[in-house]
């Protein structure tokens, strides 16, 4: 089924053909990589005039069924099914299939060979490779083994790799080597802007570690602080080294003959984990993102991604007693079967909330997700744009999107989860835990003068309490800052009085602003 391409896509495409039809593509999760990379081969095949072998390499069997109904989307209706082979686990294609999608783990082994084999015989092959940050290090370098032998057979090699996040250093030059030269960057805030994916918005909620907790914190906090001292005087380099190498050198020193400074440095290391450890899994998370959602409500899918699967059992357990039915969870310990039953019945609407592990960071497609929490989190931005890619997907009737970043306040986590930028918002609030509700001091000030104003109109009981009521949920939201047609639409269209009361309080709260 054709698709029109954005104009970034079609940019690309010029660009790789220029480029011999070799090169990786950096561009934002929910861009659209999936349909530029068939479009490639469709193009391609047709400049050829011969028929050509798609090789697409995924890293996960849920990727590899993404690819594969995006396939079947994108042939005509009256394609015959044996076009598309799938390869992994038990699973192995007819040979002569148009498009074989391999999942990493079996494509190492037995991808170079095939590859080989059909250029020696003729064929042209184009390899995709999706999520090619992937295979730039260990065994999964093997399936570009085949690479030495093809000279004779060059010209009908064509490859494209495609990422959300290009890596740099070593694995970025390799990528380079085996798939061609970055041919295309574009990232999240060149997508927002030219409405390839949802405009967003994103808020920061600040929470607090309990005393015991707190104190906790700064034991480890002291403790490291003399070990990192000691470890400064035997290898001063430490000093000017980025996040990532000098953990690379801690692991080096703890590995090292000098016995004394190998034992600072792993002990170092083991209280960077416990102190890490206990901000992640911190007992007011669960909480707040509970009271999160007792303001959002179900209107829309939410996602929510932890890092601890103990952390996303709690919280599944405690959803589960005020949304029974309507809660799923996605992670590795649950099995594959029970992990593609939580995400189709995402995807159908039959559970409104799924509380994921790093197993959803790639390759899950989820496009009708307007709502992302981040219970916790890494500090690596390769897993913060994926995270925000899973919800920015465009799709009919999803005009915004919206993260909310969970995080502990005077800690070393990160207090900002993306920098801001001009087509996008950012809002900062805090977790009061004690009234269960949120600050949010833009909002609170708009909602102050009008309930004054409520105060000197003399409203009953019940309406001022309904208003109350209302003013609770938008506190987590942005519906205050629509333009008057949006609200307008949302009172007109509301199914129940409640909502209607809700819009109707927004539209007060927007005259009190422009007021």
């Amino acid at each position: 089924m054709k698709q029109d391409l954005y104009q970034w896509q079609e940019n690309c495409l010029r660009q790789w053909f220029a480029n011999e039809c070799r090169g990786t593509v950096q561009a934002a999760t929910g861009s659209g990589k999936t349909l530029l990379a068939l479009n490639a081969a469709l193009r391609l095949e047709q400049e050829a005039g011969s028929a050509l072998r798609i090789k697409i390499v995924v890293p996960t069997t849920a990727l590899m069924q993404q690819w594969n109904r995006a396939i079947k989307n994108f042939l005509p209706p009256d394609s015959p099914q044996s076009l598309i082979g799938l390869r992994s686990g038990g699973r192995k294609p007819r040979p002569d299939c148009k498009y074989t999608i391999y999942v990493i783990n079996s494509a190492r082994y037995e991808l170079a060979r095939q590859i080989l084999a059909e250029l020696r015989e003729g064929k042209p092959v184009l390899l995709i490779a999706d999520e090619c940050h992937h295979y730039a290090s260990g065994q999964n370098r093997l399936i570009f083994d085949f690479l030495p032998y093809i000279r004779p057979s060059e010209d009908r090699f064509y490859s494209m790799g495609l990422s959300a996040t290009l890596p740099s250093g070593p694995a970025g030059h390799y990528l380079s080597s085996v798939l061609g030269s970055k041919i295309c960057s574009y990232g999240i805030r060149e997508a927002a802007a030219l409405h390839t994916v949802c405009q967003y918005d994103i808020f920061h909620i600040g929470l607090s570690l309990q005393s015991d907790e707190r104190t906790e914190y700064e034991e480890l906090t002291d403790r490291m602080s003399v070990l990192y001292g000691k470890l400064l005087s035997a290898c001063p380099a430490l000093r000017t080294l980025p996040q990532r190498e000098r953990f690379e050198l801690l692991q080096s020193l703890s590995a090292g003959t000098d016995r004394t400074v190998a034992q600072t440095a792993s002990l170092y290391m083991n209280l960077t984990y416990k102190r890490r450890n206990l901000v992640c899994t911190a007992s007011v998370r669960p909480e707040c993102a509970c009271s999160l959602i007792g303001c959002l409500g179900l209107r829309h899918k939410i996602l929510i991604f932890g890092e601890r699967i103990r952390q996303a059992d709690s919280l599944f357990r405690l959803l589960q007693h005020r949304y029974p039915e309507k809660i799923g969870r996605y992670h590795s310990q649950l099995g594959q079967q029970a992990n593609k039953n939580a995400l189709d019945r995402f995807r159908s609407g039959d559970i409104r909330i799924l509380i994921a592990c790093k197993a959803i960071d790639e390759g899950i497609d989820v496009p009708d997700a307007a709502i992302g929490i981040i219970l916790s989190g890494t500090s690596a931005q390769r897993q913060k744009m994926q995270r925000l890619g899973r919800i920015i997907r465009r799709q009919e009737g999803k005009d915004r999107a919206t993260l909310y970043y969970l995080h502990i306040a005077e800690t070393m986590e990160d207090t900002c989860y993306l920098p801001d930028s001009e087509e996008n918002r950012i809002f900062e609030l805090e977790y009061l835990p004690a009234e269960k509700t949120f600050s949010n001091p833009s909002y609170d000030q708009a909602a102050a003068g009008l309930l004054e104003r409520i105060k000197q109109a003399q409203m009953e009981k019940e309406q001022e309490k309904e208003i109350l009521r209302c003013l609770e949920l938008g506190r987590v939201r942005t519906d205050w800052l629509a333009d008057s047609h949006t609200i307008e639409t949302h009172i007109r269209t509301a199914g129940s009085v409640r909502e209607r009361n809700y819009w109707v309080c927004m539209d007060k709260l927007r005259k009190c602003r422009l007021c």
